[in-house]
C-alpha cells in the first residue's frame, strides 16, 4: 500500500502540521485509493519510497535536534525530491530545507535542498495568513519570527493578501517537488484543493474524492475560509 511519510512527528506536530498526512490519506480514501500514513521517528531509517512526505513545524529549542535527524536522512529526502515525490514542508520544517537558519545566537546549517536561507524578521508575527497560490486562495494562520530569503529564480508559493508571510509580500516556496508555506491549520484541512493537487502530483493523475464525508469536510473548510476572507 502506498504511504504518506511524516518526518519526525514527535518534533514536528506543534501546530498540528503533521496531521496534513492524515488529510492526504483520508482524501485519497474518499477517492477510492488506499493510502496509509507512516511516521519516521527519531533514529529510524526509511525503508521504502513514500507516496508523499510531510515535514511539519517545530519550536526553536527543538530545531538543532530536528536538523540532526533530518541530516541523517538527507540523501533519502534528496532522492525522493529528485524522483518527484511531493514534499509538503511547513514553518520551521521548511526552514530546515534551506541552506541555513539565522538565530539570535548564531546560524544553524540547513539541508540545502531549497536555495535560500531563513533570516529574522523585524518582529515575531502571529495571526491570519492568506496566500494567493496556483491552487487558489489559501488560508491559515502564521506564527513565526523568520522569513525566507530565496535565491534569484526560486519561486515562492504565492503573494500574501493578508498577513506577513516571508516579509517580502510573498509566502513559501515551490522548488522541484517541494511545496513550502507558513500556513498552519493544518493547511490541507482548511484548503482541500491544495491537498487534492498534491495527491494528483503524487499519483500522476487527478484524484477526485467523492461522497457525503468529503462534502461535509469541504463544506466545513469553506465556512472557515469564507469567515476569514469576509472579516
Amino acid at each position: 500500500m502506498s504511504a504518506v511519510l511524516v518526518l519526525h512527528p514527535e518534533l514536528t506536530d506543534v501546530n498540528g502540521d503533521a496531521r496534513n498526512a492524515a488529510v492526504l490519506a483520508t482524501r485519497a480514501g474518499w477517492a477510492g485509493v488506499d493510502v496509509a500514513v507512516r511516521s519516521l521517528h527519531l533514529g529510524e531509517e526509511p525503508t521504502e519510497t513514500p507516496l508523499a512526505v510531510v515535514l511539519g513545524s517545530t519550536t526553536d529549542p527543538a530545531l538543532p535536534r530536528l536538523l540532526a535527524a533530518l541530516h541523517a536522512v538527507r540523501d533519502d529526502l534528496a532522492g525522493w525530491i529528485e524522483d518527484g515525490v511531493p514534499v509538503l514542508a511547513i514553518g520551521t520544517g521548511l526552514e530546515a530545507l534551506t541552506g541555513g537558519i539565522r538565530l539570535p545566537d548564531g546560524r544553524l546549517e540547513g539541508l540545502g535542498l531549497v536555495p535560500g536561507d531563513a533570516e529574522p524578521l523585524a518582529a515575531r508575527v502571529t495571526g491570519d495568513l492568506v496566500v494567493d497560490a496556483a491552487e487558489g486562495r489559501l488560508v491559515g494562520y502564521e506564527n513565526h519570527s523568520r522569513g525566507l530569503r530565496l535565491e534569484p529564480g526560486v519561486v515562492p508559493l504565492g503573494p500574501v493578501t493578508r498577513g506577513v508571510g516571508d516579509g517580502r509580500g510573498v509566502d513559501g516556496v515551490r522548488h522541484g517537488s517541494v511545496l513550502g508555506t507558513r500556513l498552519h491549520g493544518p493547511v490541507l484541512a482548511k484548503n482541500p484543493a491544495l491537498a487534492d493537487a498534491i495527491l494528483a502530483q503524487a499519483f500522476g493523475r487527478p484524484i477526485v474524492p467523492e461522497g457525503a464525508a468529503v462534502a461535509a469536510a469541504d463544506a466545513a473548510a469553506k465556512r472557515i475560509r469564507d469567515a476569514l476572507l469576509a472579516s
